[in-house]
C-alpha cells in the first residue's frame, strides 16, 4: 500500500524549494554586482605568494576625490574605483544593467508572440490538428517548435535589420542605449504597419482618447500592438475556416454512409480519420501550408 503526500507537505516542500532558489538567485545578484570583491580576494592572495603587488595611485591637484587603480601584469584591462562615491567604471555589470537583463529575459516570450508573426502560425497550425482530429498529434511541444521556426524564417529580414542599425553600434559604443532601442524597434514596427488592418488602427486610436498621429510611424507601440493582434487573429481564423471546410466535407460523406449503412453504433470520426490523413498525405498538405503561411507575409 503507498503512502501520498497531503497537500499541506506539498505546500511547504513547495515553498521551501522557492526559499533556496531565491536565495541562490540573491547570492548570484551579489557576486555579478560587486565582480572587484572576488578579485580583491584573488589580489590579496596572489600578493601572499610573492607575485607582484597591485598598485594603488591616489590623485591630486585636478582631481577632487581619491580613486584606486588596479593593474594588472597580463595587459587586461584595469579597474578604477572612485573612492568618494564607490561608482565603479570597467567591465563589469551594475545591478540597474542585471535587473534590465532579466526583466527583458521575462518579456521575450509575450514580446515575440505579440509583435511577430507567431501568433497566427501558431493558431494556423492548432487549427489544423483539430479539422485532422489527430487527438494531441502532433504534440504541442512539436507545433510551438515549428511555430518558432517558421516565425524566424519569416523575421529574419526585420531581425537582421534590427541587429545592424540597432545592437551593433550599441555593442560599438557608437550610440547611446535610449538611441539603440528606438532603432532596434524601428524595423519592427515597419513589420507591424505593413500588417494591421486600418480599421482596428482607426479602432485603438479612438480608444485611446488621443488625437490621431499625422504619420504612421509616430503611431505608439501601446496603440500599435492590440491593433496588430486582433488582425492577426482575425487573420488567423480565416485560413483555419478554409482549412476546415475539406475535412467537414469528408466527415458529413463518412456519417451519411453509415448512417444509410445502419451503422450507428460506428462513431463518424473513427472512419473519417483515416480519409482525412490520407487527403493531407496526397495533397502534400505540410508543404501547402506552410507556403500559404510564408506566402501570407508577403514572403
Amino acid at each position: 500500500m503507498t503512502r501520498t503526500a497531503s497537500p499541506a507537505a506539498c505546500v511547504k516542500f513547495a515553498r521551501v524549494q522557492c526559499f533556496i532558489v531565491a536565495a541562490l538567485l540573491a547570492i548570484v545578484l551579489v557576486v555579478l554586482a560587486h565582480p572587484g570583491t572576488a578579485s580583491a580576494q584573488q589580489t590579496n592572495a596572489t600578493g601572499a605568494q610573492g607575485a607582484t603587488a597591485p598598485t594603488a595611485t591616489v590623485a591630486t591637484g585636478a582631481s577632487t576625490s581619491p580613486t584606486t587603480t588596479a593593474a594588472t601584469t597580463d595587459g587586461s584591462k584595469t579597474l578604477t574605483v572612485d573612492l568618494s562615491t564607490g561608482k565603479s567604471t570597467g567591465t563589469g555589470s551594475g545591478p540597474l544593467q542585471i535587473i534590465l537583463v532579466v526583466t527583458i529575459i521575462a518579456l521575450a516570450p509575450a514580446i515575440l508572440m505579440l509583435v511577430t508573426a507567431f501568433t497566427r502560425i501558431v493558431i494556423v497550425l492548432g487549427l489544423t490538428r483539430n479539422a485532422l482530429n489527430l487527438q494531441g498529434v502532433p504534440p504541442n511541444q512539436v507545433l510551438i517548435g515549428i511555430s518558432l521556426f517558421f516565425t524566424i524564417f519569416v523575421m529574419a529580414p526585420v531581425i537582421d535589420k534590427a541587429n545592424t542599425d540597432g545592437l551593433q553600434p550599441y555593442l560599438d559604443n557608437k550610440i547611446t542605449q535610449q538611441e539603440a532601442l528606438t532603432r532596434a524597434s524601428a524595423p519592427f514596427k515597419t513589420f507591424m504597419l505593413d500588417h494591421v488592418r486600418e480599421p482596428d488602427l482607426a479602432l485603438f486610436i479612438d480608444l485611446s482618447g488621443k488625437p490621431a498621429p499625422a504619420n504612421p510611424e509616430d503611431v505608439p507601440f501601446t496603440t500599435l500592438i492590440p491593433a496588430f493582434v486582433i488582425g492577426e487573429l482575425r487573420a488567423a481564423f480565416l485560413i483555419g475556416f478554409v482549412i476546415y471546410i475539406p475535412f467537414l466535407i469528408i466527415d458529413i460523406v463518412t456519417s451519411g454512409t453509415l448512417m444509410s449503412m445502419g451503422m450507428v453504433m460506428v462513431q463518424p470520426a473513427t472512419v473519417a480519420l483515416p480519409f482525412k490523413l490520407l487527403l493531407f498525405v496526397l495533397v502534400d498538405g505540410w508543404s501547402l501550408l506552410a507556403g500559404s503561411l510564408i506566402r501570407s507575409f508577403g514572403g
